[in-house]
């Protein structure tokens, strides 16, 4: 997989959530151009919503949102809201969203860099609001953020990168005042997990080994992560030998004499900044019993890897369409 380069391998563990991360930088029609809503929520506000950094007022309608965090534009679009600048975690170019998602927009955002996103350029769009609920999350970046416009953190005990679309939804739902249309949203995302593991019964109890390999090797990922939160909806359940070494992070890293580890009832595994040919032409990869039996997949389309990977409303919906087919053929085998 090739997007821009991250700077320096002190970024390789943000590398593994964010998937093909660029060092720089619903369907509904949405109406007015730099945001806005098909129905107008005017009267809901003032609104207070409780974050990590405390509670943050959104004193009226906002009408020019910038989204920082990982997938808070896609979220706010699927509420009805153009966001007037955006963050392009995964390198997509153009208006910043994945081919889920394209066509939301009526007018492309600014896009504003990712780890370092320049506080000059966010304040010279004037925004009403900013959300960056999946993000670094240090106090640095949220004071620099709050000091130009109410700024939408990460919840409440909670780690970095470490949030789920449910508070995702919840958090920018109640910053726009829109909590009836993100709780509609969560329903139908649950319903179509739920239809997709019914077709599926077979990865009800299933052990699932979700992996990445990038120029460092190997990590797992563990429950809090977007793509574990993705096969355990569908009935399958994290192999406890990876569980059982997580810590504050959303992954564990895995060394070539504990690659073992990812040997499961079905290992998945997808690069990062690299060919998908070092992970199935490697020997040892080749030597775990689940690959050798062909219960393994290995992602190697990078616009399926992002979906798998962003985890916004849109984005599991095409995963859903395209990934799940493929886990099942794994498990046939």
């Amino acid at each position: 997989m090739s997007r821009l380069p991250l700077r320096g391998a002190a970024l390789v563990a943000t590398a593994l959530v964010v998937t093909s991360c660029g060092g720089t930088d619903a369907s509904d029609d949405t109406g007015a151009e730099g945001g806005g809503s098909t129905s107008s929520s005017s009267g809901a506000f003032p609104v207070t919503v409780s974050t990590a950094f405390g509670d943050v007022e959104v004193p009226e309608e906002p009408t020019r949102v910038v989204a920082l965090g990982w997938g808070d534009a896609e979220i706010a679009l699927a509420l009805g809201v153009q966001p007037v600048g955006a963050s392009d975690w995964l390198g997509f170019g153009g208006e910043g969203v994945g081919p889920w998602a394209e066509g939301e927009y009526d007018e492309a955002p600014e896009i504003i860099e990712t780890l370092e996103p320049s506080i000059e350029a966010i304040a010279a769009l004037d925004p009403d609001l900013i959300l960056d609920t999946k993000s670094p999350a240090t106090q640095e970046r949220y004071d620099a953020l709050s000091d130009i416009a109410p700024t939408i953190s990460q919840p409440e005990d909670t780690d970095p990168y470490v949030v789920s679309l449910d508070q995702q939804l919840d958090l920018i739902g109640q910053a726009l005042a829109k909590t009836e249309e993100a709780e509609a949203i969560e329903d139908e995302i649950d319903q179509a997990f739920a239809d997709a593991a019914e077709a599926h019964p077979e990865f009800d109890g299933t052990e699932v080994a979700v992996a990445a390999y990038t120029s460092d090797g190997f990590g797992a990922y563990v429950r809090g992560d977007s793509r574990v939160d993705f096969m355990e909806q569908l009935g399958f359940t994290n192999a406890p030998a990876i569980q059982d070494l997580a810590g504050e992070s959303f992954y564990v890293s895995v060394s070539e004499e504990q690659l073992p580890l990812l040997d499961a009832d079905l290992t998945v595994a997808f690069p990062i900044f690299v060919e998908a040919s070092e992970i199935t032409g490697n020997p040892l990869w080749q030597a775990i019993p689940s690959v050798q039996a062909g219960n393994a997949v290995v992602l190697d389309d990078e616009t399926l890897t992002s979906a798998f990977s962003i985890g916004t409303p849109q984005g599991i919906q095409y995963a859903l369409d395209n990934a799940v087919p493929l886990f099942a053929d794994a498990l046939a085998d």
